[in-house]
């Protein structure tokens, strides 16, 4: 069972997890940009842009924006990607300027930065054919904390099920068992069907079906 690891310990992986995020985005190539990935209508660079477009704008002009959006946390990203679009050296740098995360992505020790950063990262790279190792530490703290954030939904999908990372020496829960890699894990609790052909087990079909 992954263990609970300190604030400090979130903020490192968090700031690690965005400096190589930066780093695949600056090795696309424009087209690759412009590909759609497993966000539901959004491109390689509408995630770019959300995954950045909270770090500037502090806590009261968050408030505005989930006030524009009527406190509806899809409207409210639609907005942010929608004030981020800007080429792609110009995300780049702004990845790399915050990768340290600040505001609402650093709550709880850069909770959202590093969960929120592995998952949109994968949902780059699984459309483009561009795998990664992850580190296990971090794949683990991800994990765990995916389980707390309720924006995610990853608690009401595994709800009843025995998570097995079988490359990780991870488990939790209790119920019919998932089984899979890591990061499949990851991004099928996260509700990416994409995910789904990788994992396992008596209970794939009920997670299936809650997506």
């Amino acid at each position: 069972m992954a263990q609970q690891g300190d604030g400090t310990d979130v903020l490192s992986m968090a700031m690690r997890e965005r400096a190589e995020f930066a780093d695949l985005l600056d090795s696309l190539p424009p087209e690759q940009w412009e590909a759609p990935s497993l966000c539901e209508g959004w491109r390689v660079r509408d995630v770019a842009a959300h995954v950045i477009s909270y770090e500037e704008l502090g806590w009261p002009r968050t408030v505005l924006r989930l006030l524009r959006a009527g406190f509806n946390p899809e409207k409210a990203n639609a907005i942010g990607v929608a004030e981020y679009s800007r080429s792609p050296a110009e995300l780049v740098r702004l990845m790399r300027t915050y990768e340290r995360p600040r505001g609402l992505t650093a709550i709880r020790g850069g909770m959202i930065a590093l969960v929120d950063g592995m998952i949109h990262q994968q949902d780059i790279r699984r459309p483009l054919g561009l795998p990664r190792d992850i580190p296990h530490d971090r794949l683990r703290t991800a994990l765990r904390l995916a389980l707390q954030a309720p924006p995610i939904g990853a608690a009401k999908r595994a709800r009843g099920l025995t998570l097995v990372a079988d490359d990780l020496h991870w488990t939790t829960g209790s119920g019919p068992e998932v089984r899979g890699p890591g990061e499949a894990l990851l991004m099928s609790i996260a509700g990416r069907p994409d995910a789904l052909p990788d994992i396992d087990g008596p209970g794939r079909h009920q997670l299936a079906e809650r997506m």
